[in-house]
């Protein structure tokens, strides 16, 4: 008998990435998808703890399964990633129903772990060690993720491709819980990661997108020397087939002249560059405990600016966090309107239980202060992002075509023209009217309209002018 999965993701694209791998073992022990948590034998969570907010949508997302697991008592139930890392027992206590806790570098267990639930052992956790459990070796080795198993369907689209390239992070950046989730920061081996990108390209893989929590920190010490991340995207821009490479997410003390004059000198590589600032104020940064000043950033910037004047820049914003003035805020502010930033992804600081900032700061800025300041730092972006994509227009921009928009989704899917969505090199989404069978094309679209988010364009033709015939 067929047995099926429910999947549920929320999060960064380490969480997106992990679904895949998951998704890829459980189909090699008999399961497959299905769209529906009513269908499905299996339902996983696969959950994100940076913000308080995701934290409390999966509990109430848990919350409304009770009557199910009360139903139907053979369904079971797992949550998985970082918060079940960060929560543990507490998941079983908030939601008794629970079958499964499994943390980030446990999620091959979760095979086995089934087994165990459905043969009557009762409730499982799997997670890895914590930073002061046991040697950096051995808490290491406990959050190593596993990577070799692929599986193009649980992908946006089969032809974009996420490869994992750094695990975990030793920044601990006060208000952030990655530290203790993701483990000790460590790269995988570049052979690895380009025999990976070689199985992404040979499934159709036409863009991968490199993760880590400070990409461009990469290292990886082998028998033959050290690999950084510049040694490696020369590596990786050679594999047939891959015509974009990406990366995310960076760190701005680690973005170097040679990184830099990497991405400039290979076509693949994009110059999409997301360098998160998090603040413009230094006292807020040194609250943080960021590693750099204002000055560093700029002085980063500057030389982004130089080295690669075609990069699209674009940063996290906390505003709220502890102690943040009115002054602090308004330097955030003059930050996004000197760099400009292609976009800014803002949010409004929560406390994080097991942080520096938990424990050693108050948090003292009233909500409806961080509700003010977020949308007016949202404004200042989006108006620079408007400019900014308004200096295009007219322009002809390569598009790697994605598929239908969500407007395009809502449609008749018969509909010979619908709306098409792609992202150019630099990360700027465009939408044009096109027709399905584009996905996955490489196309030139000329850009004629924009919005702060969108450039909206058409399809670039080519004019064929008759010379007629010699009389």
């Amino acid at each position: 008998m067929t047995k099926t999965v429910y999947i549920k993701t929320v999060g960064c694209q380490m969480n997106v990435l992990d679904s895949e791998m998951v998704i890829a073992d459980l189909k090699r022990h008999g399961y497959t998808v299905v769209d529906s948590p009513g269908e499905a034998d299996l339902l996983l969570y696969n959950t994100c703890s940076i913000r308080e907010q995701a934290e409390e949508k999966t509990y109430s997302a848990l919350g409304k399964l009770k009557e199910t697991k009360a139903r139907h008592p053979e369904k079971t139930i797992g949550v998985m990633g970082c918060m079940a890392q960060k929560d543990q027992e507490t998941i079983f206590r908030r939601a008794p129903f629970v079958d499964m806790v499994v943390g980030p570098g446990q999620l091959h267990a979760i095979p086995d772990m089934l087994t165990k639930v459905t043969s009557g052992e009762g409730r499982q956790m799997a997670v890895s060690l914590g930073r002061k459990d046991g040697k950096q070796t051995v808490v290491a080795r406990s959050h190593e993720t596993f990577d070799p198993l692929r599986d193009p369907t649980m992908r946006p689209t089969p032809f974009q491709a996420y490869l994992r390239i750094q695990i975990g992070c030793d920044k601990f950046c006060t208000y952030c819980v990655v530290p203790n989730t993701r483990g000790p920061e460590q790269g995988r081996s570049p052979e690895e990661i380009v025999s990976e990108a070689r199985v992404l390209a040979e499934q159709g893989a036409l863009e991968i997108t490199l993760l880590g929590q400070t990409v461009n920190s990469y290292r990886h010490r082998g028998p033959d020397g050290e690999t950084d991340m510049a040694g490696l995207l020369e590596r990786l821009h050679d594999i047939d087939g891959l015509k974009r490479i990406k990366f995310v997410t960076n760190y701005p003390k680690d973005m170097t002249a040679r990184l830099l004059e990497t991405i400039r000198d290979l076509p693949k590589v994009s110059p999409y560059l997301h360098v998160p600032a998090q603040s413009g104020s230094d006292a807020v940064l040194k609250r943080m405990k960021r590693g750099y000043t204002i000055a560093d950033y700029m002085e980063m910037f500057e030389r982004i600016e130089t080295i690669l004047p075609e990069a699209s820049v674009s940063s996290d914003f906390i505003v709220g966090f502890c102690g943040e003035t009115d002054e602090d805020f308004q330097k955030s502010v003059k930050l996004i309107e000197r760099c400009r930033f292609k976009n800014s992804f803002i949010f409004q600081y929560s406390v994080r239980e097991g942080t520096k900032a938990a424990a050693n700061l108050i948090d003292d800025v009233p909500r409806e202060v961080k509700a003010a300041r977020n949308n007016e730092l949202l404004a200042v972006q989006d108006r620079i992002s408007k400019e900014d994509n308004q200096k295009l227009i007219g322009d002809t921009v390569e598009v790697l075509v994605e598929g239908p928009s969500k407007k395009a989704d809502r449609s008749d899917p018969d509909a010979p023209v619908v709306q098409m969505t792609g992202r150019t090199i630099c990360d700027r989404i465009v939408v044009f009217d096109g027709n399905r069978r584009q996905a996955g094309q490489l196309m030139d679209i000329q850009i004629d309209d924009v919005s702060s988010h969108t450039l909206i364009g058409r399809v670039k033709t080519v004019e064929v002018v008759s010379l007629g015939m010699p009389g």
